[in-house]
């Protein structure tokens, strides 16, 4: 297993999830639950950011590996699904959110895994509409978790929920897409 700075970020961005579940699990009088909010708000976009430098980084130092593209896709969706999770049980998310949301992850991880069997991973490559995506749920999520009001026309929670539906709207759709992409390949491997 290769240990670089990019993968180093990968890694720390996994351990920061039980740091934002379990800032939920302290005691009342340890946290209020606004503090709760807010440093699970700042864990998750120190984590999001880790995203973005450790592919910085690797590219430009030349660090790509075949673990760390493993890697990296795990971390941010363990971190999704964790948060989800959260924000499920504090009832600023709607449980088909969380499961078409977490259900699409899944459905194209087994995907993208049988179609590199068949020598097709290509044809599910990430897109331009799977970033999208994976950008909507990536500022919906930080906005459900901080739930304040920031200007009178700016609350969080009111925000975050609309652009958590545009994220499992366009989580449904690159789900299709990936799918209707594999259709070939899938029909061709029939047995």
């Amino acid at each position: 297993m290769p240990l670089n700075f990019p993968i180093l970020l990968t890694w720390l961005r996994i351990l920061a999830i039980p740091f934002v579940v379990g800032v939920y699990s302290f005691p009342d009088d340890w946290l209020t639950l606004e503090e709760r909010n807010w440093i699970a708000t700042a864990l998750f976009v120190l984590a999001a950011l880790t995203d973005w430098l450790d592919g910085y980084f690797a590219r430009r130092w030349n660090q790509t590996s075949a673990f760390g593209a493993f890697l990296d896709p795990v971390a941010d969706k363990l971190m999704v699904c964790a948060t989800l999770l959260i924000l499920l049980k504090l009832g600023r998310v709607d449980s088909w959110v969380a499961l078409i949301i977490v259900g699409r992850e899944i459905t194209i991880s087994a995907l993208r895994e049988w179609m590199a069997e068949l020598g097709a991973r290509g044809n599910v490559a990430v897109n331009w509409l799977g970033k999208i995506k994976t950008i909507a749920q990536m500022v919906a999520l930080p906005m459900l978790l901080a739930d304040v009001q920031l200007f009178p026309w700016f609350n969080t929670l009111q925000w975050g929920t609309w652009l958590v539906w545009v994220a499992t709207l366009l989580t449904l759709w690159s789900m299709f897409y990936y799918l209707k992409q594999a259709l070939p390949t899938i029909r061709k491997h029939q047995h």
